[in-house]
Order: structure tokens, then C-alpha cells, then sequence
């Protein structure tokens, strides 16, 4: 497993420049790099209202050992539930419409910032989430996030730090 002197003979990974050998490298580790995920917990009904209260607090020891796991995998940047308090607002012919989410059927619950490898793994992820067991009318909308604009080169902040104890 040597590299020529001359750099144009690199039989470890058969390429002949530095450049391919620069690309290929980039492209090997943004395959270990984990990808960054959302998903927004989508339901029709309050789990405090809709449960009894023993089932509820089930529910929530439910959610502390689903996060719990996650963060000992390394897989959670944040998770927060949503109050369901607030309004809908929208703008049309320059006219603002404010709604209240009272008036709305679904509404988000609450959000969890996964790190996974790619989509299935965000997927699985989410189908474990305890929602599911308590709640049968939830919806988890499962989604990637765009970290860079393709055509600008735009790169979005972040302001989370990656540490052991997260």
C-alpha cells in the first residue's frame, strides 16, 4: 500500500492525481457523516386530554426512554414538545390572515432533530417513536434537512455543539 513519488501511480484506490484522490477522499467521508433529520410529531388530539392519567404518564416515561436512547446513540441534536398555543398566519395579495389553531384539525405536537445516515434509518427511527403505541391517530412527517443552497453555495447556521453529554 504505497503512492509513487511522482504521485501518478495510486494503486490503493486506483487513481492517477491528486485531484481524483482529493475528490474520491471528500466523498469517502461525507459517506461517514451523519445526515441531519427532522421530524414533526402530527396529531389530531391532545395525549393529556385523550389519555387517562395513568396511560399518560405511561406515555411520557414512554417519550423520556425513546429520547434517552436516542441521545445515548448519538442520534439526537434536540426533541421538544409543542404548545398548543398559537396561530396559523398567511399572506395573500398582501392581505394577512391570522389563524388560530384552535380552528385547525391536525397540529404539530412536537419535534424531534435526529442525526441518521440517509432517509431508512431516519425512518425506522420515527416508526419506534412511542406516538404510535399511545397516540393511533399520530402522524410523523419525516424530513431531511437542507444544510447548503445547491446554486448559491449558501450554507444555514447552526448553533448546536455535538458533545457526549447531549
Amino acid at each position: 500500500m504505497s503512492v509513487s513519488k511522482s504521485n501518478k501511480i495510486l494503486p490503493l484506490i486506483g487513481i492517477s492525481s491528486h485531484g481524483r484522490l482529493l475528490q474520491q477522499y471528500s466523498q469517502l467521508i461525507n459517506s461517514f457523516i451523519m445526515k441531519e433529520f427532522m421530524f414533526f410529531i402530527r396529531k389530531q388530539s391532545d395525549s393529556e386530554l385523550t389519555l387517562s392519567p395513568e396511560r399518560h404518564q405511561q406515555f411520557l416515561k414512554g417519550c423520556e426512554t425513546y429520547i434517552a436512547k436516542l441521545k445515548k446513540e448519538g442520534k439526537l441534536i434536540s426533541a421538544q414538545p409543542i404548545e398548543r398555543e398559537g396561530n396559523i398566519i398567511s399572506r395573500k395579495d398582501n392581505v394577512w390572515k391570522d389563524v388560530s389553531f384552535s380552528e385547525t384539525k391536525e397540529v404539530i405536537g412536537g419535534y424531534y432533530h435526529i442525526l441518521a445516515e440517509d432517509l431508512s434509518e431516519e425512518i425506522a427511527l420515527a416508526k419506534a417513536n412511542p406516538e404510535f403505541e399511545y397516540n393511533p391517530d399520530t402522524r410523523i412527517e419525516v424530513r431531511p434537512i437542507k444544510m447548503k443552497e445547491d446554486t448559491s453555495g449558501f450554507v444555514y447556521p447552526t448553533n448546536y455543539k455535538f458533545s457526549k453529554d447531549r
